[in-house]
């Protein structure tokens, strides 16, 4: 797995460009509903995939406290 922090995923979001009508916390919960697939394949690394799916909960829980735009802010690199 390529992402291993917050602002990764923030400026990948960023990056894919989506249009107004696609939030960051629908991207995140998106994400995380991939990545918790993904570990059910037996072939892949567990613990980078738990890792990304950490960061994915705690920046929903972000986003939920201070906003999306705030968080943008944050961790826009």
């Amino acid at each position: 797995m390529g992402i291993q922090s917050a602002s990764e995923y923030v400026d990948f979001f960023i990056n894919l460009n989506m249009g107004p009508n696609v939030s960051l916390l629908s991207f995140v919960n998106n994400e995380k509903i991939v990545l918790k697939q993904k570990l059910e394949y037996k072939n892949l690394e567990k613990e980078p995939i738990r890792k990304g799916v950490m960061i994915l909960e705690k920046l929903a829980i972000e986003i939920n406290d201070v906003g999306e735009k705030t968080v943008i802010e944050k961790y826009q690199l």
